[in-house]
């Protein structure tokens, strides 16, 4: 018995068991204001919505509701999304989108066919179209992303639908939309040309080569009514083993490069872990973003080399999970946006699944939940230029991923405001982790403010009355170039240092 104590002590002080760390050095943050990344684009802070259940209807809109405004629009949903300043918002879709015909969702609401929706297998009313989307954006400000049908949809519909948002005038679409209550053009500058075409649970599924095909004719036929918007290609979203998403991409940009700004990356990143849904497992999470963003990166660096192309294009990460109502969940999304800001010089769009999935519902109307905590920190205080961070800490594996290290760290220089952002999210279950974050150039003094989000419980989800995460601020005084602080497990802290 005594023998097996020794080899529980020793396993702990090792690493190999979860336990306190004990007189460990401090781990090691360095932020160096030379070593930037890029300028963050601020549609990372973007959203994503399609019509899946109670998604839309209900959730955002509901003329029944006694919370609706004169549109139909929950007020109460409208109200809290506007706080998170979300920039663009892609729709309607999603696998919905591949047996979507728009000129079902516009005109008059009693004459709009109720239809069966094919990707989720539900009766699609059409009461949330076009001029809806379009006025749902408006109230809660922020820029159209539109989804054409890349499945079952023809070259002309998906021009058809260009031509009635931005055309201003004077054709049989542009007047249509004129007459529908819209005098003038939407101006829509972001066009996604179809959705995870390469998926077979996709309604009309493609090969590479014949999704490659449709889609330059229909960036050709769409650049004639408008040359001024911005097409988003649909890159590979089915992850098998045999990695063949890789060579999807490839194929694509070899072939479109020049005629697209960005790519697709879907990825909805605990596919990684199997069944595991461990702490330690969702944790390892923003390793996988990190890696499925650097390959297909990669694969822009060498299509743009090879085609010679000056057209720049850029990475939509238009689909992920922010990871659910509890508190694990809301640090999984912090690791997305960790992971984004990172790669700031080529993530230029992120668009989280579902812009709802940001608000809790109750019948005494909609709150603010854990996952809205984590994406209010970033979207209101993020901006400005990445930072190339040094970060030495303590480190642990799983089945999946090596190495991973317990803090997940980004900086934002924000000069504007003269201020650094340094966001940590502490992967630890158990141990806070004691830390010195050192200025590399410069003299500093003043008070930094310190944004902490934190919960009793990991997995419990939160409620309007007992919400699953609370954000708690202090300041504090510092002199010089080192500020040690230390990390409470399983946390996010933010922290904004004044810098001259």
């Amino acid at each position: 018995m005594k023998r097996n104590k020794i080899l529980i002590v020793l396993s702990i002080l090792s690493g190999l068991l979860p336990g306190k760390i004990i007189s460990q050095e401090p781990a090691l943050i360095k932020i160096d204001f030379d070593r930037k990344i890029s300028v963050i684009d601020p549609n990372i802070y973007s959203a994503f919505v399609e019509p899946i259940r109670t998604v839309v209807y209900g959730t955002i809109y509901d003329p029944s509701s006694p919370f609706a405004d004169e549109n139909g629009f929950r007020k109460d949903f409208t109200g809290l999304i506007r706080e998170l300043n979300i920039r663009t918002l892609r729709w309607p879709g999603g696998n919905y989108v591949a047996s979507y015909y728009w000129e079902d969702g516009i005109g008059p609401k009693d004459k709009r066919p109720a239809r069966l929706d094919l990707a989720w297998n539900q009766i699609e009313s059409n009461q949330m179209g076009t001029d809806e989307y379009v006025k749902l954006s408006e109230l809660i400000g922020a820029e159209n992303f539109v989804c054409v049908n890349g499945g079952t949809g023809t070259l002309q519909e998906a021009t058809n639908w260009l031509e009635y948002c931005n055309y201003e005038k004077g054709t049989f679409y542009s007047d249509l939309r004129r007459k529908n209550g819209n005098e003038k053009p939407f101006g829509i500058k972001y066009w996604a040309l179809g959705n995870e075409v390469d998926g077979p649970w996709q309604m009309a599924q493609k090969s590479v080569e014949d999704y490659v095909s449709w889609a330059l004719e229909a960036q050709k036929m769409m650049n004639i009514v408008d040359r001024n918007i911005k097409y988003i290609a649909s890159g590979a979203s089915n992850y098998k083993p045999d990695n063949g998403w890789i060579d999807w991409n490839d194929y694509l940009l070899q072939r479109m490069a020049g005629k697209i700004d960005y790519i697709s990356v879907h990825r909805y990143a605990t596919e990684a872990l199997g069944k595991d849904r461990s702490f330690s497992g969702m944790m390892s999470l923003g390793i996988d973003i990190d890696q499925k963003i650097e390959m297909v990166q990669a694969l822009i660096e060498k299509a743009t080399m090879k085609t010679g192309t000056k057209r720049p294009i850029y990475i939509s990460f238009d689909e992920y999970s922010g990871g659910g109502n509890n508190l694990t969940g809301s640090l999984v999304l912090a690791q997305h946006l960790n992971s984004f800001i990172r790669h700031a010089d080529i993530v230029k769009m992120a668009n989280i699944t579902m812009l709802s999935s940001l608000i809790g519902n109750s019948p005494e109307g909609h709150y603010k939940n854990a996952t809205f905590h984590t994406f209010n920190l970033y979207s209101n205080t993020c901006t400005g230029t990445a930072l190339d961070v040094h970060t030495s800490c303590e480190k642990y594996s799983n089945s999946v991923f090596s190495d991973v290290p317990y803090l997940d760290v980004t900086a934002v220089l924000n000069d504007t405001d003269k201020v650094v952002v340094v966001n940590v999210v502490n992967r630890h279950e158990t141990n806070a982790i004691t830390t010195d974050i050192l200025m590399q150039s410069g003299a500093f003094q003043g008070i930094a403010k310190i944004s902490e989000l934190n919960g009793k419980d990991l997995t419990t989800r939160g409620t309007k009355t007992e919400p699953a995460v609370t954000v708690t601020s202090k300041e504090i005084k510092f002199k010089g170039n080192t500020i040690s602080y230390s990390f409470p497990a399983h946390s996010l802290t933010q922290i904004i240092i004044p810098v001259k």
